[in-house]
């Protein structure tokens, strides 16, 4: 009996059923194979294309960065002391009155220079010319009650005793004027020194009470500088040496001077002591209450490695600078005889002090090392540098603080 020809049954014959299987076992090696293929390509793509630029950067050399280099040099760099300050007049002065009284006549000018004893104020002392003069008579007739008893006494005429009361009339008369005078002379307002007045601080007809001020004095021939340094420094410093001070006010000029007291005391919450120094100053353009920043020009140092300031970097790991290195490159042969190439190392150095836009180097170069002065910024340890053709900018920029 054949099943496929039976009525009752229906299907596909047995030999299309067993070719189905075999068909989808090829269909997935195909697929296998073509997946496999595909995965090996981007591998071995990947592959390719990581060497391919691995070589490429091997190969490629950035362009040397254009820099500025400079020199280091030995020389005596000037021992400075630097601290800061204000300045002092040397005689100032508030011009009050010693006694109570209502003025009458004012007799300076606000900001006029002035001598010593000038008048600059007058109160109203008319009693006190009163009692003056009530004084000045009573001396008279004492002195004439003294003559009279002198001539009697030496003639017999008269007792001693007549003399010595007489003596006594005479002399209490005289220290009434003095007392008198000199009441009249405090009423009488001068100015105690040269100098310059400041603003006016009192009317005609005010009472001027004892100790009001009238006016400001001050000196401006001379000024004190006063500025503290610290205990360590403290041993570097004597009398009479020179003092330079600038100020604010006046940029780029330089005042001299000399230190004339030291204090001799260390203050002991600051650890700090205290300089003055006296400083002429002939134009009066200085002017008392003015920052000043001081330096103290201290004996020369030995010589030392300098370099220009904006070659050193400053950073939180240490002081250091680019220093520059010659190296023969290779010729294509495997003899180092090609072209020099210059290359910029970072190296850190121990810098000292900075003045006239030059940097102390204590440890780290020496004489004639090359390094670089501009162009830091674009640089990396180990970077090719070639030597810029642009002239450097003036170092310093701005005019020095001493």
């Amino acid at each position: 009996m054949n099943i496929v020809t039976e009525p009752k049954l229906s299907g596909k014959p047995i030999s299309e059923v067993r070719k189905r299987p075999v068909r989808m076992v090829r269909w997935f090696i195909i697929v296998g194979l073509a997946l496999a293929i595909l995965v090996g390509g981007l591998v071995w793509f990947n592959y390719f294309r990581g060497k391919m630029i691995a070589q490429f950067f091997a190969t490629m050399k950035p362009p040397p960065a254009s820099v500025n280099i400079a020199t280091a040099a030995t020389e005596v760099i000037p021992n400075l002391l630097t601290a800061v300050g204000d300045l002092a007049a040397v005689h100032q002065v508030n011009v009050t009155s010693d006694v109570n009284g209502r003025i009458t006549d004012i007799m300076f000018t606000p900001g006029s220079s002035v001598k010593a004893g000038t008048p600059l104020l007058q109160l109203f002392d008319g009693p006190d010319q009163g009692d003056l003069a009530n004084f000045k008579a009573q001396a008279t007739v004492a002195q004439l009650s003294l003559d009279r008893a002198k001539q009697l006494a030496s003639r017999q005429f008269g007792p001693q005793a007549t003399v010595d009361t007489a003596q006594a009339a005479f002399d209490q008369a005289n220290a009434g004027i003095a007392k008198t005078e000199a009441i009249i002379s405090q009423k009488l307002v001068r100015a105690p020194f040269d100098g310059e007045l400041g603003v006016r601080k009192v009317e005609v007809g005010q009472y001027l009470t004892a100790g009001t001020q009238i006016v400001s004095l001050t000196d401006l021939s001379v000024l004190y500088a006063n500025f503290t340094v610290t205990e360590k420094d403290s041993a570097a410093l004597k009398v009479d040496q020179v003092v330079r001070i600038a100020v604010d006010a006046y940029p780029g000029r330089r005042f001299e001077g000399k230190i004339t007291t030291i204090e001799p005391q260390i203050a002991t919450d600051t650890r700090n002591i205290r300089v003055q120094a006296t400083i002429a100053n002939p134009d009066r353009i200085l002017k008392p209450g003015m920052f000043a920043t001081t330096t103290v020009v201290l004996p020369d140092k030995p010589a030392v490695v300098t370099v220009p300031e904006t070659s050193v970097d400053y950073t939180l790991y240490g002081d250091s600078v680019y220093l520059i290195t010659e190296k023969k490159e290779d010729d294509g042969k495997g003899n180092p005889e090609g072209k020099t190439s210059l290359t910029a190392v970072r190296t850190f150095v121990k810098a000292g002090n900075r003045i006239n836009g030059r940097a102390e180097i204590l440890t780290g170069l020496k004489p004639g090392d090359r390094v670089v002065a501009v162009g830091q910024l674009k640089l990396q340890s180990g970077a090719a540098v070639a030597i810029s053709t642009d002239p450097t900018p003036p170092i310093p920029a701005t005019p020095p603080r001493y």
